[in-house]
């Protein structure tokens, strides 16, 4: 490393080539290879990471990336922003839980999510015994890769369900739930592993007993501290709505989560479970979208910062004497999503094609394992090989669990053991609206969009990838999806006439606006005005020669 890089320039290089290679890296298997850019960040990081390119020493800026001076991957400086983009990524996930979904299909929904994290756990924690990296069930090692094993990323499979027009299917809905109710049983894991692990380390071992009291540890301040932000939600959005600027909102909501995240940890929990648990608290509050709209940028450029902090941290050497390992996790990882998840579903109404649709759709893993991954590797709990075999298992499960969604809607046989009476059935309406652009039919989007929720309805984008939305009131779901010059909107025939209404409201405002912009200033003389400021040498627009010129300024 040159000597005339300070550690505050050598932070800011670092920051700087870590946003620009992940875009660049998750532009690239979006565009061409129709993957998740979660995936190119993970590469990214991986190759330009202290195992990797970063380890040599390169012209003028010398060894960017090498190990830090106390023997990390990473530098503290980098590993705290990425610590904060970890808190600022599951404050939104929380802020994005649809609470009114995990409860309407609760039933549904929690049996296929119990199983699938049950069972996830039970391999991913027996693979670590039976292949030999542990003898133990209650060790470290066990514990975080049977909690890694966990998780589900619902935005891809979500993604998939947009292209198939599955979004409103019995088998989308189930998934969408399910995937609700998995995010917060995965959390609740992490937060008994991370305080099992902490207890063993302070007292050389852990007990049946010392089980029970973590649980009921964990399980006391995520119901206590969820039960007292649901009930104190709306008290605080009107203090929130006192400041009246969507910035101090915002900032405020952050502020306040990056405090439950620290109390968080304080009580022997992972910080990412405070700051969930205050997302998922202002999720019923009106002021979901105002601070997702100012937080999203921060999202945009320090999420895929993490992801490749998260690749940096994997020793390719370390991997290699335990591929085979790593090759068998993930196979076991797929299986126990896909049965674990499956096997319910059978007993919740759905064939066996329901059934195999419902598991593979939860078989794709995402950030909340990566997250658990890396708390255990931040913590001392694993090592750098079992660290690999998670982000390993995490790559393959991301890439062959869209390919096993889609390729399960090729046969359009029903999902459903017993097909609903046409009494039973709620018969669904398309309301298809076709615009002349791409861009107008953006517009629309946002406008039909920003209606609903001026009616109080709680409108939830499915992934920021796919400009796919779950319009839920009461007892209303709608679906709304934008693809290329058209805008979708699915409803129920029996809401159809109030969806049609909002719709056609925004339809007429537009038309206004079209019209009063014709009426009211001439278009074309606009844009001469602006046009000719290019060529005139004082920068000021030249009347038109159509029009009488303005009288000049007497005071001029």
């Amino acid at each position: 490393m040159p000597s005339e890089l300070s550690p505050s320039v050598q932070f800011i290089l670092q920051l700087g080539l870590l946003i620009v290679f992940t875009r660049i890296g998750g532009y690239w298997l979006r565009r061409w290879f129709r993957l998740p850019g979660v995936i190119g960040e993970l590469l990214v990081g991986v190759g330009i990471g202290p195992y990797a390119l970063g380890k040599y020493s390169w012209p003028l800026v010398g060894r960017l990336f090498g190990l830090a001076a106390d023997g990390g991957a990473v530098s503290p400086e980098l590993y705290a922003v990425a610590t904060f983009a970890s808190i600022v990524l599951l404050f939104l996930s929380g802020l994005e839980t649809d609470l009114s979904t995990f409860l309407r299909y609760s039933v549904a929904g929690t049996m296929v999510g119990l199983g699938g994290v049950l069972v996830s756990f039970a391999l991913g924690a027996g693979c670590a015994v039976w292949l030999g990296l542990t003898e133990s069930w209650l060790s470290p090692t066990a514990l975080f890769l049977g909690a890694t094993a966990t998780a589900t990323s619902v935005g891809i499979s979500a993604r998939i369900l947009s292209e198939r027009k599955k979004m409103d299917s019995p088998e989308g809905v189930t998934i969408l739930a399910a995937a609700v109710f998995d995010d917060v049983l995965g959390i609740i894991v992490l937060a008994i592993v991370v305080g099992m692990v902490k207890s063993a380390a302070s007292g050389g071992g852990i007990a049946w007993k010392d089980i029970l009291l973590i649980s009921i540890k964990a399980f006391g301040f995520w119901i206590g501290a969820t039960a007292v932000g649901l009930l104190l939600a709306r008290r605080f959005s009107k203090i929130l709505k006192y400041f009246r600027s969507p910035q101090a909102i915002a900032a405020l909501a952050l502020g306040f989560a990056l405090l439950l995240a620290g109390i968080s940890e304080m009580a022997g929990l992972a910080m990412i479970i405070g700051a969930y648990i205050m997302g998922l608290s202002l999720s019923r509050t009106d002021l979901v979208q105002v601070i997702h709209k100012e937080i999203e940028g921060i999202q945009n450029i320090l999420v895929p910062v993490f992801f490749a902090t998260m690749g940096m941290m994997v020793n390719l050497s370390a991997i290699v004497p335990v591929l085979k390992i790593g090759l068998i996790y993930s196979l076991l990882a797929v299986l126990s999503k896909a049965v674990g998840c499956a096997f319910p579903a059978l007993f919740c109404g759905f064939n066996r094609h329901g059934a195999m649709r419902i598991g593979v759709g939860m078989v794709p893993r995402g950030e909340v394992a990566l997250i658990v991954a890396g708390i255990g590797l931040a913590t001392g709990a694993i090592e750098q090989n079992v660290f690999g075999i998670s982000v390993l298992m995490t790559l393959i499960t991301t890439i062959l669990g869209p390919l096993f969604l889609s390729g399960s809607f090729e046969n359009p046989v029903s999902g459903l053991r017993k097909q609903p009476k046409d009494g039973e059935q709620m018969p669904q309406v398309e309301v298809e609206l076709c615009f002349a652009s791409p861009d107008m039919a953006d517009f629309m989007r946002a406008r039909i969009v920003k209606a609903f929720r001026q009616e109080e309805f709680y409108v939830y984008r499915l992934s920021p990838d796919t400009p796919s939305y779950h319009i839920r009131k009461d007892d209303m779901f709608f679906t709304l999806e934008h693809d290329g010059n058209s805008v979708v909107i699915r409803v129920p025939k029996v809401h159809e006439t109030l969806a049609r209404l909002i719709i056609s409201e925004e339809m007429v405002l537009l038309r206004s606006m079209l019209q009063m912009g014709h009426g009211k200033a001439n278009l074309d003389t606009m844009e001469h005005d602006l046009v000719s400021c290019l060529f005139t040498g004082n920068g000021q627009a030249q009347p038109n020669s159509e029009d009488e010129a303005l009288p000049a300024d007497e005071d001029e």
